[in-house]
């Protein structure tokens, strides 16, 4: 299974540097854990030195006849004391043969917290750790040391306390030969493993928290723009008057915004060009048909008169409607609020008028901002096309979302099979014989409708018609429009 990355600039940047994040904090803990570890042992090990010289100089500058009572006196936690093991043979001072790195150094160590030359031995060093590591220790010889012959541990004088090896898993075993011979048995207790430090973990979480949100508001800052970016380009196809993006940001995406604002300002005005341009034919186009028209009046033969004229009639129309197409989307109408159920109940008596059954059924609760005109021009295009190849009959509807108010128009007609269903939306594309007998229409009425719609940030689709009975045949027009629109 893979992990699910996310798609996103934006996600992929903030997951890259939380692990970045996430990677630094546990190494700093790591090293921070490490250091913590080699500190406390290290104080550990000067510390029980430094005792355990004191006691051995202290005993071995008593006289031999109150040694034992001043014994008493320092037989205390962490140290015990034995004066009755005898001296092990494996050696002492810095020439013994130490098994353990952690016993030749406690031993060195000793030697120095010493003021003069003693001789000593370290047998054991079991040693608590972090992460509960397993404990380590350094026996001398093959035997192990038997500290005590009873299994409650060996009593000294009474009152000197027990030596049992087994009461701790974390201790330093040493022997001393004080100057009259006397072999002296210190066991010095460790105190247990620390502990994790809560407190620390604690404040690092909380700094990686802090970091955690001040990146994902920076990655946020940065991407924002490269998504309004994206979003626009998206858009530019549907909609050439889409405000221009605000250059903000790095310098980069700004950058790439005042290119892109250019670019689409440069097309406008490449349509707004050849639209001129096209209107400029159109009318020098005009005035030799209007003078067809005079000189056809003079014509004796009806008959070839009337196909004439029908001639002069649908160039006429034609130039007409390539203008339409050409302009659609580039107009220069304002944005006004719209009541659109005026609208198309005004559009479908017109349609009435002219023979159409229209089952007309939903209302949009609020007005909304378009171009009059435009969207007059789009869904009469849209109806009259519908009455034509669509039987006659249709359904025309409205429905709302919280962002979008959506017009339905279905027909009655012998449906549009799904490969065609982008075609009829291109120019001078009809498909009169899968839909009605006769022809009509110059192929540009759905496109136009569709640029306009899209001008005003909303799309148009052709559907099946949503019957239950699944014989039933038709199509469905579905506009799109936002609700709301800051386009200009």
């Amino acid at each position: 299974m893979r992990f699910p990355w996310p798609r996103s600039l934006f996600g992929q940047i903030l997951i890259a540097l939380l692990l970045g994040l996430i990677a630094a904090l546990a190494l700093s803990f790591g090293l921070l854990l490490h250091d913590r570890a080699r500190f406390g042992d290290r104080l550990l090990g000067d510390y029980a030195a430094q005792r355990i010289a004191e006691i051995i100089e202290a005993l071995d500058e008593t006289p031999p006849i109150e040694r034992r009572p001043f014994a008493r006196l320092l037989n205390a936690p962490p140290t015990r004391l034995l004066f009755r093991q005898p001296w092990r043979t494996a050696g002492s001072g810095p020439d013994a043969p130490y098994e353990n790195a952690d016993s030749k150094q406690f031993a060195e160590r000793l030697q120095l917290a010493l003021n003069r030359p003693i001789p000593i031995q370290v047998l054991a060093v079991r040693r608590p750790g972090f992460f509960r590591r397993a404990e380590r220790s350094v026996v001398l010889d093959a035997r192990p040391f038997q500290m005590t012959p009873p299994p409650w541990g060996l009593r000294l004088g009474g009152s000197l306390g027990y030596l049992h090896p087994h009461r701790s898993t974390h201790y330093l075993l040493i022997q001393a030969q004080l100057s009259d011979g006397s072999v002296l048995t210190l066991r010095h207790e460790l105190p247990p493993p620390m502990r994790w430090p809560l407190q620390t973990m604690g404040w690092l979480l909380l700094l990686g928290l802090m970091m955690m949100a001040i990146i994902g508001w920076a990655v946020r800052r940065l991407t924002r723009p490269l998504a309004a970016l994206s979003k626009a380009t998206a858009n530019l196809a549907h909609n050439l008057n889409q405000p221009p993006l605000p250059e903000t940001g790095p310098t980069e995406v700004a950058q790439a915004a005042r290119a892109f604002n250019q670019m689409q300002e440069e097309i406008r005005r490449m349509l707004e060009s050849r639209a001129q341009a096209l209107a400029g034919v159109s009318h020098d186009l005009r005035l030799p048909i209007t003078r067809l028209r005079l000189r056809v009046a003079a014509l004796q033969d009806e008959s070839l008169k009337q196909k004439i004229e029908t001639d002069l009639t649908a160039m006429d129309e034609m130039i007409g409607h390539t203008l339409a197409f050409l302009r659609a989307g580039t107009e220069s109408e304002p944005m006004q609020r719209l009541d659109l159920n005026a609208l198309l109940d005004a559009l479908c008596d017109d349609m009435i008028l002219l023979g159409a059954v229209i089952h007309r059924h939903g209302m949009a609760t609020t007005p909304i901002r378009v171009r009059p005109q435009a969207l007059q021009r789009a869904l009469q295009n849209i109806l009259d096309n519908a009455r034509r190849y669509g039987g006659g009959e249709m359904d025309v509807g409205i429905e709302e979302t919280d962002d979008t108010i959506r017009i339905c128009v279905d027909d009655y007609g012998s449906g549009i099979p799904d490969a065609e269903r982008e075609r009829v939306f291109e120019p001078y594309v009809r498909l009169e014989s899968s839909r009605a007998r006769h022809t009509g229409g110059s192929g540009l009425g759905l496109a136009i409708a569709r640029a306009i719609i899209r001008a005003h940030g909303g799309d148009i689709q052709i559907r099946s018609r949503p019957d239950a009975d699944p014989t039933a045949t038709g199509a469905r027009l579905q506009i799109d429009l936002p609700r709301e629109t800051s386009r200009t």
